[in-house]
């Protein structure tokens, strides 16, 4: 669930960039100016669109790491309680002894 959440925030980050960057591109190809200024704009915001993806991109992993750190959290917290519930039945039972659980009698 959360991996479909996370995809779906990249893409819409990625759509945007995309979709940002070609306006300008085109506003730019519309705008009168010679074609070495023309590129050099295409360049420069071809450039700082992609800085803005790497950042974004950047963030968005760094909260999929931190996630997935509170989830392995979480899952060695459960196992070491199970571990104690585990430990804590065991102990019961040497002290009880095994008559303290009576054995089912054989159906038939």
């Amino acid at each position: 669930m959360g991996n479909d959440h996370k995809g779906s925030a990249v893409e819409v980050a990625v759509s945007f960039l995309i979709g940002a960057a070609t306006g300008f591109v085109l506003g730019i190809l519309f705008a009168p100016a010679s074609g070495k200024e023309t590129r050099k704009k295409i360049h420069d915001e071809v450039e700082k669109t992609a800085e803005k993806a790497k950042e974004g991109f950047d963030k968005i992993s760094k909260e999929a790491e931190k996630g997935i750190k509170v989830v392995k959290e979480k899952t060695q917290e459960g196992i070491e309680a199970i571990k104690e519930f585990i430990d804590k039945k065991k102990t019961e039972f040497m002290k009880r002894g095994p008559e303290a659980f009576p054995e089912e009698e054989p159906k038939g």
